[in-house]
């Protein structure tokens, strides 16, 4: 059975039904769900939530508008579900806040495979945190802070989403080798599915735009053409 609280905001019942049924046989029974934006709110200042599902298309107002009012409540980890399939949505939909996006149609079952490797990843991320509490890993121009949990760049410190530290955290302890798009995804959100490249792009960006002095010609966050992304450290460094 598992103590996570998880949020469904679609308005489409069957839809809902059919998930929550899978969740439940899943051993997930904290499972609330709203048909509209202001009720979606609601329940979150009630009971607040792990896991949010959100569609993108609602009666009152689109997902896009609601996330940014979700972020203000809660920095659950929070997954698209939306028949809105362009590279423009997939974007948006980072931008405004969300961590994973996913395309209908699309089996209940990967959504709950999702959600537990999240839920594993958030027990291992607290797990490191108290074995490696006094990590630094310094890059000269930047530097992540475990024990802290705070990027500094030119020792300011720099608010960094939560899937973006994550990301970073995992290239800073593996510096100097290339990961493609998969293992990258694999190593952070922890399952693979449609939209992962998308996913992986956006917030290697995110990152660029803090650490780089011009993201747009890296120095640090690299792509190595056909292959992925290295996180470049000197030798001495």
């Amino acid at each position: 059975m598992h103590n996570a609280k998880i949020l469904l905001i679609d308005d489409e019942k069957s839809i809902v039904q059919l998930i929550e049924m899978v969740l439940r046989k899943e051993g997930f029974r904290h499972i609330y769900s709203a048909g509209t934006g202001q009720e979606a709110l609601m329940l979150l200042a009630k009971h607040g939530a792990d896991i949010i599902l959100l569609d993108v298309m609602l009666p009152d107002l689109t997902g896009f508008e609601l996330c940014p009012k979700i972020r203000e409540l809660s920095d659950a980890h929070l997954i698209y579900l939306t028949a809105r399939t362009s590279d423009l949505d997939v974007l948006t939909g980072f931008a405004t806040g969300g961590d994973d996006y996913v395309t209908k149609p699309f089996n209940p079952l990967g959504i709950a495979a999702r959600i537990k490797a999240r839920l594993r990843r958030g027990v291992q991320s607290s797990i490191q945190r108290t074995e490696d509490t006094r990590n630094r890993y310094d890059f000269g121009a930047f530097v992540l802070d475990e024990y802290a949990g705070e990027l500094l760049v030119n020792g300011d410190s720099v608010p960094c989403p939560a899937q973006a530290y994550q990301l970073l955290q995992f290239l800073c302890k593996n510096p100097n080798i290339v990961f493609s798009k998969s293992q990258l995804y694999d190593a952070v959100w922890g399952i693979g599915g449609v939209g992962d490249d998308n996913t992986v792009m956006v917030h290697i960006r995110k990152i660029r735009e803090r650490i780089e002095p011009d993201p747009s010609e890296p120095r640090y966050l690299v792509t190595v053409r056909g292959l992925g992304y290295k996180l470049m450290k000197e030798k001495n460094g």
